[in-house]
């Protein structure tokens, strides 16, 4: 059995899950871990987000040290760490715990429909993560109206520009992540319910 089979499950006895694991030229070897998601089942209670914890990571931390060393890798340093605000999507449970939020997709090849505001040429696309109608795809919805600037007015008779969407299958991705939208703001009202 291969390490990194060894420290996925590693990790995953510890109870969590396994997000992405990387080894870097200069020995640096990089673990990203996340809390194991469920799918809501009804009538069970909705517990409020929860994230992995300076604690959590130096528990995973100390385990693979013992890990490590038993299965004799080389290695400089050990970073364990959560997977941040810009998280990579590579699984269908991922897709699934996500969707209705905003991410960023890169395509393993340029796509673009005749007849729509789609370029020939675009393989990144920013929007909103939805279930494709037939159940067995994924969509991104965008528009590619610019949002307002800060303090600027804008008119209520204003037709908004149209939304567009893209269907695609996982086997389609070159990469997927959450897009890193940062309120500086603080909460809004409606947040404060």
């Amino acid at each position: 059995m291969a390490w990194q089979d060894t420290v996925a499950q590693t990790v995953t006895g510890l109870g969590f899950d396994l997000v992405d694991l990387e080894r870097s030229a200069g020995g640096l070897l990089r673990v990203t871990i996340d809390l194991p998601w469920q799918p809501l089942v009804e009538g069970a209670p909705v517990l409020a987000d929860q994230f992995v914890t300076v604690e959590d990571c130096e528990t995973v931390t100390r385990q693979l040290q013992y890990l490590l060393e038993v299965e004799a890798v080389d290695y400089r340093r050990l970073e364990v760490g959560s997977p941040g605000i810009d998280r990579p999507l590579r699984t269908e449970n991922d897709f699934l715990r996500f969707a209705g939020q905003v991410v960023d997709i890169t395509l393993k090849a340029p796509i673009g429909a005749t007849g729509t505001d789609v370029s020939a040429n675009r393989k990144k696309f920013r929007g909103t993560l939805e279930r494709a109608e037939d159940g067995q795809q994924w969509q991104i919805v965008w528009s590619d109206e610019p949002a307002p600037k800060p303090g600027q007015r804008v008119s209520k008779k204003r037709v908004p520009a149209p939304l567009q969407a893209l269907t695609f299958q996982l086997s389609d991705l070159q990469q997927a992540r959450l897009a890193p939208l940062v309120n500086f703001k603080g909460r809004s009202a409606a947040d404060k319910d």
